[in-house]
């Protein structure tokens, strides 16, 4: 079986690494548009456009630091050596991802500076036509596969709201992604939208720059965190004018600048419409558990639950895929398939959720571990993972200035210690 894999960052190398194990039956060519692995962990000064013309795919800023212990960040069989810290920067992370790379030897099967342009289903033999631009050489190549893993991320294009007065506002607008250094925002005041992790962070990390840092957001409690003095919570924002915001609290306040931490949406604009795969209010569907195409199952997109411990996830994704590409499973009919994810969007409808947050598992990402793991008939993941990162979100919103100075060491499979 010849698969096809999209992206070199932390899902593509879990591909690699289990195609390549011997355990399967499987060719595996990884086709990826940087010149290096690392994917969103990959860091460079430049936003906009790269030197290709291509977007710049990485969302990493110079100061970034894991909002998770590296306890919950290595994968199954590989973890994150031994380190005085547990929440790392990100080039000791990108560093662990060229280390398993090499570890197992997966440098060989990716085709750097490769950006994949379309991928379809082939008429009539139930293969996959990959059209890919070798960047270097300035050359369309058309390649056929058998199967294809999609793992070009979710952190790259921007999510921005459609906020009124949002043309009006004569000062600067700019959306994490494009962010790298503190220093643009000295001396402004800054209205920061979204308290999701990287609202909560990077309103911490410009407040040492900016005069003040508005911090808009929909969460029903103010949260926990005692900010610095010139951070102030706001709730969210009724309309932007020429040289401010009018907050819903019936308040306005004079802004320099709005960031947008308003996260991404999932993207994958190589896919064909053949494919059967569309995103529908950042809802990725119709997919069955998250990942495999409903209408060509010899396509999955590894990656996109969120609030999970990624690495692992990964790993355990693609075991789940490669049980049933390589026949050790049959895929359920496709009704059923159908059916499971309906259930589950209404399910998650029940629990006050909307659509977009379908791939959201947090408190609750040990079920789909498990489920996967019983489902596939393959190794799950150790409960612990769950019970740490969980610990580490709790302490995250509650003590944003010192948890990352929290150290953890995990005893066994179920439990971990604070040091």
């Amino acid at each position: 079986m010849k698969i096809a894999v999209i992206g070199g960052g932390s899902a593509g190398l879990a591909v690699l690494r289990h195609c390549t194990s011997g355990k399967y039956d499987t060719q595996v060519v990884c086709y990826e548009k940087t010149e290096q692995v690392g994917g969103t962990w990959v860091y460079r000064e430049e936003s906009g456009l790269d030197r290709y013309n291509l977007p710049i795919h990485t969302s990493m800023y110079k100061n970034l630091r894991t909002n998770l212990p590296k306890e919950v960040m290595g994968y199954p069989d590989y973890l994150i050596p031994d380190n005085p810290e547990s929440y790392l920067t990100r080039t000791q992370i990108l560093e662990f991802l060229n280390s398993y790379c090499d570890h197992f030897h997966l440098r060989q099967y990716i085709r750097f500076l490769h950006n994949v342009e379309l991928v379809e289903p082939s008429t009539g033999d139930r293969k996959w036509t990959v059209k890919v631009k070798d960047l270097e050489k300035n050359i369309v190549l058309t390649e056929t596969f058998d199967a294809v893993m999609v793992c070009n991320g979710h952190y790259f294009e921007p999510n921005i709201p459609n906020l009124k007065g949002r043309n009006t506002f004569q000062g600067e607008q700019l959306h994490s992604h494009d962010y790298r250094v503190p220093n643009i925002f000295t001396d402004k005041t800054v209205l920061v939208l979204g308290a999701g992790p990287s609202g909560m962070d990077l309103a911490l990390e410009i407040s040492a720059k900016a005069k003040r840092v508005f911090l808009s957001h929909h969460l029903k409690d103010p949260i926990g965190t005692i900010f610095p003095k010139n951070v102030v919570q706001k709730p969210d924002v009724k309309e932007l004018t020429e040289h401010g915001v009018l907050f819903e609290d019936g308040i306005n306040e004079p802004v320099d600048v709005i960031f947008y931490c308003t996260g991404y949406k999932y993207s994958f604009p190589f896919l064909s419409e053949k494919c059967g795969v569309r995103v529908d209010s950042n809802m990725v569907t119709p997919l069955w558990k998250h990942m495999v195409s409903i209408e060509n199952p010899t396509l999955a997109l590894i990656g996109l639950p969120f609030y999970v411990c990624a690495f692992s996830m990964f790993d355990l994704q693609v075991r789940f895929v490669l049980q049933y590409w390589s026949g050790k499973k049959d895929f359920p009919s496709k009704a059923d398939m159908l059916q499971e994810e309906v259930e589950e969007l209404e399910t998650r409808r029940k629990e006050g959720l909307q659509k977009k947050h379908f791939h959201l598992m947090g408190f609750k990402q040990d079920h789909y571990y498990d489920d996967l793991a019983n489902t596939a008939g393959i190794t799950p993941l150790p409960p612990v993972l769950t019970k740490l990162h969980n610990e580490s979100s709790m302490h995250f919103l509650n003590d944003l200035v010192h948890y990352r100075e929290i150290r953890y060491k995990i005893i066994d499979d179920y439990n971990f210690i604070q040091l």
